[in-house]
């Protein structure tokens, strides 16, 4: 494998962390050879210049025990501290199960999986329809070369994600009225954005559990911490259908009312959002900042029809 950082689309290293390992980049990759697999000669650093360039915000650090203490994993709680209710969580023989394309009705395990792409860094804005962000590096493949490898016929216009369904494991599971499991759909378009990131890590770690271990859904432009968390099934569709929070919240989480600041919550603007390391207020941009990258998959930025 590979860990390739060279995207225009990533935001500064010194804007991600404070800690001394990650500053010092490549003495932090050496160091962490043996648990990575990666040999060193393989690695490529991102050119300063060109990412400063295309920066698309300024915002203070995220620390890596903040993004690891600070979560939404909703199987597992409605607060933001399920953390320590997530290490419960078995990631061991961990498949994902795909639906339509060449390989339907079949199971590829996690390390399989993650073996066939190079791996690559992400330093994404990450903001959340609460109106509070983060920044991110993540490690991962772009979901478009998942997309391309699976092979789904032309008909297809949509890609269910699903997580997993254990309510021994995940309390908040064993609320009934709940759509378990958890699903989240996207347009085939949106999935083949060269934003769309499947994260298997984070700060050049193995993901943690509480993030959404071993693979996640991270769109920037997008969702955030709603963005679907520990996958087990990807299916293809040629039809719509309801996802979890369009089911039991469609005028809480409407698709507008995160990228847009023109377009308020049901309870709170979005003119504004709210850095979670340093608590200090930025106006909100529209696609969080990536519209260059996204604004031609919305149509009409008027009809709130997009909630999936």
């Amino acid at each position: 494998m590979k860990i390739l950082n060279n995207k225009k689309f990533n935001l500064t290293e010194n804007l991600v962390t404070s800690e001394k390992y990650y500053l010092n980049r490549r003495s932090f990759l050496f160091g962490m050879i043996g648990s990575l697999a990666l040999p060193i000669d393989n690695l490529s650093y991102s050119n300063d210049d060109v990412v400063k360039k295309y920066n698309i915000t300024k915002k203070p650090i995220t620390k890596y025990n903040t993004l690891t203490r600070y979560n939404n994993f909703f199987e597992f709680g409605t607060t933001k501290e399920i953390w320590k209710a997530a290490q419960k969580l078995d990631l061991n023989d961990w498949k994902v199960k795909i639906k339509g394309g060449k390989l339907d009705e079949k199971f590829i395990d996690f390390e399989t999986l993650n073996k066939k792409f190079d791996i690559e860094e992400r330093i994404y804005k990450f903001r959340c329809v609460e109106a509070w962000s983060m920044v991110v590096p993540w490690n991962g493949f772009e979901l478009s070369k998942l997309i391309s490898f699976l092979e789904p016929d032309a008909d297809f216009k949509y890609v269910a994600f699903k997580s997993f369904f254990d309510p021994n494991t995940a309390k908040n599971q064993k609320q009934s009225w709940y759509p378990w499991p958890y699903t989240e759909i996207i347009t085939m378009e949106e999935a083949k954005n060269e934003l769309a990131f499947i994260a298997t890590g984070v700060y050049g770690k193995s993901l943690p559990k509480q993030n959404g271990a071993p693979l996640r859904l991270v769109l920037p432009w997008k969702y955030g911490f709603k963005s679907i968390k520990s996958i087990v099934e990807i299916e293809f569709l040629k039809e719509s259908k309801k996802s979890f929070w369009n089911t039991i919240a469609p005028k809480e989480y409407g698709f507008w009312a995160n990228v847009n600041p023109k377009v308020p919550h049901k309870r709170w603007s979005q003119e504004f959002e709210r850095d979670i390391e340093s608590n200090k207020k930025f106006p909100t941009q529209i696609f969080n900042g990536y519209e260059r990258w996204v604004s031609y998959l919305y149509k009409d930025i008027n009809v709130d029809k997009l909630y999936f």
